[in-house]
């Protein structure tokens, strides 16, 4: 009977935890099954996985096939090619300690990139965040200039110094137009 490596579906309604498993291909997905292998939580950001990765290379070196999500999971975390590289060091190709060496490098880069990937997220979450500040600092102090502006109590003029002003508006003007007449009647003569 072939064996597979799925998931196998827990949790609430909309926030479903999968169960990695190694079962019969002809059991129920969510029924019997040969080993509880890990955890699959895509819920959280990023995702969680809860891998016992020994136990998954030695189900994979014995002939398990993953489903298509689960050998998604299982090569994200590495265990594809962990198994890849065991398959090196049985052909004899590269020894146990060059498999080891590889896979440490690609788990350290793995790591970098995780963590680059969150410093960028971070950065970019503060960047929104600073924008959204500056947007609503704008807006309240629009809002306090036009309460402000709404709330000026004008204080009562004596009605003399209006006209005094209006007077003194309208005298330079004057002065102006006799003046540029004044200059007419020379330049005509």
């Amino acid at each position: 009977m072939a064996v597979k490596i799925r998931l196998s579906r827990r949790g609430r309604k909309k926030m479903a935890i999968y169960d990695i498993v190694v079962a019969e291909s002809v059991a129920p997905r969510d029924g019997r099954f040969i080993e509880k292998i890990g955890s699959y939580n895509p819920n959280t950001d990023p995702s969680t996985v809860v891998l016992k990765s020994d136990r998954a290379v030695h189900w994979l070196m014995v002939g398990a096939q993953p489903t298509d999500t689960a050998r998604s999971v299982l090569s994200h975390e590495g265990i594809m090619y962990k198994k890849h590289l065991q398959v090196g060091v049985n052909k004899g190709a590269i020894t146990q300690e060059q498999a080891d060496e590889k896979f440490s490098n690609w788990k350290d880069d793995k790591e970098n990139r995780k963590a680059g990937a969150a410093d960028a997220k971070t950065q970019t979450k503060e960047q929104a965040r600073a924008a959204r500040l500056e947007a609503e600092q704008k807006v309240n102090a629009a809002r306090a200039e036009a309460i402000a502006k709404k709330n000026k109590v004008e204080e009562p003029v004596a009605e003399e110094a209006p006209v005094a002003e209006a007077a003194g508006e309208e005298a330079p003007a004057a002065e102006t137009d006799a003046a540029a007449s004044t200059e007419e009647t020379t330049s005509a003569e």
